[in-house]
């Protein structure tokens, strides 16, 4: 008989595995041409309408449509392998999603980390200041809106990682916070 410290043992892996799954799901990312990269498209994208890609990257600008719909322009990143767009500045261009219905701008704001599964429509141009800009342009089957992690519930002058999370390492946090600021 398995005893309950057993089964919570057993059971941790799996919830720490569910917890590092892929943001998209299964299903659409079979879909997905993943040889198919985002400079190809961008290149030419009507050639490669009706194909499937998994892109993000930062939100620059979310506007919602009268018929309901909403356009988000994304600064595209590249991703990692659950499908979280970089902290980086390199990029190879901007994407645009049609969502098939109302978002939110607040939520969907700029800076916002998003990644989407969709089918490549074609393209849109679109005016970036006084030049004409082409988009590659996506149909949003599924979006994924990642969370802002960084809150701190203190200035971050005053944040240190390292020694300050919970107890500090290993304890050391709790004599190296007390005496540090004096």
């Amino acid at each position: 008989m398995i005893n309950r410290p057993h089964i919570l043992l057993l059971l941790f892996p799996v919830l720490l595995m569910m917890g590092c799954a892929h943001v998209i799901s299964k299903d659409l990312r079979a879909k997905t041409d993943i040889s198919l990269a985002f400079n190809q498209v961008y290149q030419n994208p009507d050639i490669y309408k009706g194909k499937w890609v998994v892109w993000g990257g930062e939100i620059i600008e979310t506007v919602n449509q009268k018929d309901g719909t909403t356009q988000i322009e994304v600064f595209q990143k590249p991703l990692g392998w659950r499908g979280e767009p970089y902290e980086t500045a390199a990029s190879e261009g901007r994407f645009l999603v049609l969502a098939d219905k109302y978002l939110d701008s607040y939520l969907f704001r700029r800076g916002r980390k998003i990644t989407v599964a969709g089918e490549v429509l074609g393209e849109r141009v679109k005016p970036i200041g006084e030049m004409d800009y082409r988009y590659p342009f996506l149909s949003g089957k599924q979006i994924y809106l990642w969370p802002d992690y960084y809150y701190r519930p203190y200035p971050s002058y005053y944040y240190d990682l390292w020694w300050d999370y919970p107890y500090g390492w290993w304890g050391f946090g709790i004599y190296h916070h007390r005496h540090r600021h004096r």
